[in-house]
């Protein structure tokens, strides 16, 4: 689909004058992890799966992470411009969770609902210590593109594709996309997304700046990663909105990329980010200024819900929009 920001390959299915629901995919994948979900929705649904800048198959151009994830909110409203859809349900699982959610601060009237799939928090992922996002240090040092194990990024560099690493990419989805010994039916298609990520300082992760700071990387500029530094991504102020859309979050317990502890974390061991406790805290604010909030944690699940217990999301997904459909 080609808008008047970026040429964007999107993933659809259902009627066009069906009921849209957009979903937003999360780091180092595509829309083709909604797959299975699209073609198990009931069929008043369109569905709408867009890779976003910098993944799968979209137009290769660069992110500027000083917006924080503004880049990729202005290419969502310039897809649902083109597609004539003028409100949606927008759903979005982990970094996916931050575009919905910015989408949601500058365009509520086109948000009839908002669910968070294993979200980002709202500080961003790194560099913060406590319910309300304080930063460890002044330069947000432990966010931003320089946080990756280089061993990764060599072995994704290379589509490595091992499967007895737990830090190779198919090690990744197995160990830390599922709750182990889950195996996904469909994880030879993530890995294939996974490889499709855009590449280098100005794609993933990004740039960075060297530190005094533990652990002596701050924030880049560019790419993906920086947009999720707490240095330019704040999206706490949703508590304070005037028009609140319905908001459903789903949790693994088991998730341990999102999570109070979260092992992705560089400072997990000094200032741990309480990812979950933040977003906790501000969807409390929400509800308290009359926003409307379901909390669901799926036990024995890790970062991906809507794969690992597919039918339980389904219905909590759907049973969610039904009630906010039909009011």
């Amino acid at each position: 689909v080609a808008t008047r920001r970026i040429r964007s390959h999107v993933l659809s299915i259902g009627p066009r004058d069906g009921i849209p629901v957009v979903l937003l995919h999360g780091n180092l994948t595509s829309a083709t992890c909604y797959e299975e979900l699209m073609v198990a929705m009931p069929r008043r649904y369109r569905c709408i799966a867009p890779d976003l800048r910098g993944y799968g198959d979209t137009e290769d151009l660069v992110i500027d992470a000083t917006r924080g994830v503004l880049d990729l909110v202005d290419d969502l409203e310039a897809l649902m411009d083109e597609l004539d859809v003028e409100s949606a349900h927008i759903a979005g699982w982990s970094a996916g969770a931050a575009v919905a959610t910015e989408f949601m601060i500058g365009h509520a009237h086109r948000v009839r609902s908002l669910t968070l799939i294993a979200p980002v928090s709202p500080y961003g992922f790194g560099g913060t210590c406590d319910n309300d996002g304080t930063p460890c240090h002044p330069d947000y040092a432990g966010s931003g593109g320089g946080t990756v194990n280089a061993d990764f990024m060599e072995l994704l560099r290379k589509k490595d594709r091992t499967d007895d690493l737990p830090m190779a990419p198919l090690g990744l989805i197995r160990e830390f996309f599922v709750h182990p010994p889950t195996r996904l039916g469909r994880e030879n298609a993530l890995l294939e997304a996974m490889f499709k990520q855009k590449l280098g300082e100005d794609r993933y992760p990004g740039d960075y700046d060297e530190s005094g700071n533990f652990p002596n990387v701050a924030p880049g500029r560019r790419g993906p990663l920086n947009t999720l530094s707490p240095k330019y991504f704040n999206t706490s102020r949703m508590a304070g909105l005037p028009v609140k859309p319905p908001v459903l979050w789903i949790r693994g317990a088991e998730d341990r990329i999102v999570s109070d502890r979260s092992l992705f974390d560089p400072n997990v061991e000094q200032d741990p980010q309480p990812m979950v406790s933040q977003t906790a805290a501000v969807l409390d604010r929400y509800e308290a200024d009359n926003g409307v909030v379901r909390r669901e944690t799926f036990e024995g699940v890790g970062h991906t819900p809507f794969l690992e217990d597919a039918p339980r999301f389904l219905e909590t997904f759907c049973g969610f929009l039904a009630d906010v459909q039909d009011g």
